[in-house]
């Protein structure tokens, strides 16, 4: 009987990045419209898309044996879960997000002893209210159930927000008023799962191919053949994670060279690499880098 991990995927705004990101890691599902059950070509994992804001909560209670969910859910649900790893995108960038206390342009709150006594608009309530009591700050938190940046100032006073670039926030006349909390997205598990010997190991291959896969990002592999005496010139120019891979040819004066580095050094490297004196450069896009 073929054993099974239950994988809890983020269904929503993280949806496309994480199926994305799973696919450069070696793990490749189908999503049929309207369906929360995509397939992948892996007999030993079934998957189910969930709001990333329960998934801390259905990992805890064993409905799945792992998830990813953000750090911010983590917390405000008060789940207790295994945090196997940290990946971090989010559905515009490569950079954790952040929840912010904002309020409208012309308001005079400027610091949380401004909240006392005010109306505040949030998802995360249970994050707002830690944060408030910590300022000994008393105010009503009210759960928002979304188009929150439109609240203020006749149904809110402040908001609590999520943001990755803040320009949603400016487009609806608010100011960050302070950062309360960055988050970025956590492989978890279920503590049960996690003692299970196939589990773990299946989860912790798992984690480890996605952290690679975020390592590639922006990185791109590059060749070219160059004679020693010229690579001796070019050597100190040379971007890589550790020491150019430098490999013999036929020919004793010419050696192939090879290393990984960031996308945007490309431009500038390649013509350099061409007037140093090599020969037949290519560079090739890599999906996965494990350190």
């Amino acid at each position: 009987m073929t054993q099974l991990l239950k994988l809890g995927l983020p269904k929503g705004s993280l949806q496309e990045a994480t199926l994305d990101l799973f696919a450069k890691a070696g793990f490749h599902f189908i999503v049929r419209e309207r369906s929360y059950f995509p397939s992948i070509d892996d007999d030993e994992i079934s998957a189910i898309l969930i709001r990333a804001q329960e998934m801390a909560r259905y990992v805890e209670q064993g409905a799945f044996d792992c998830g990813l969910t953000g750090k911010d859910w983590i917390i405000e649900t008060g789940a207790n879960v295994i945090e196997v790893a940290d990946l971090v995108y989010s559905k515009a960038s490569m950079r954790p997000v952040r929840w912010v206390l904002a309020v409208p342009e012309s308001s005079n709150i400027t610091s949380p002893k401004d909240l006392q006594g005010k109306r505040i608009a949030t998802e995360v309530v249970n994050i707002t209210k830690a944060y408030l009591k910590k300022h000994d700050v008393s105010a009503d938190v009210e759960y928002s159930w979304g188009a929150t940046e439109v609240k203020p100032p006749e149904l809110a006073d402040a908001i609590v927000e999520v943001t990755e670039t803040g320009n949603s926030l400016r487009a609806n006349k608010l100011r960050i008023v302070e950062t309360i909390l960055e988050s970025n997205t956590k492989f978890i598990a279920n503590a049960q799962a996690w003692s299970d010997k196939w589990k773990r190991e299946k989860i912790e291959n798992m984690a480890m191919l996605l952290q690679g896969a975020i390592n590639a990002m922006g990185k791109v592999g590059l060749k070219f053949n160059i004679k020693r005496s010229d690579l001796n010139v070019i050597a100190p120019q040379l971007p890589a994670l550790r020491n150019p891979t430098v490999s013999p040819l036929s020919s004793e004066e010419w050696v192939a060279v090879e290393i990984i580095i960031e996308e945007k050094q490309v431009r500038r490297l390649i013509p350099d690499l061409k007037r140093a004196g090599a020969e037949g450069i290519f560079e090739y896009e890599i999906n996965k880098l494990i350190y």
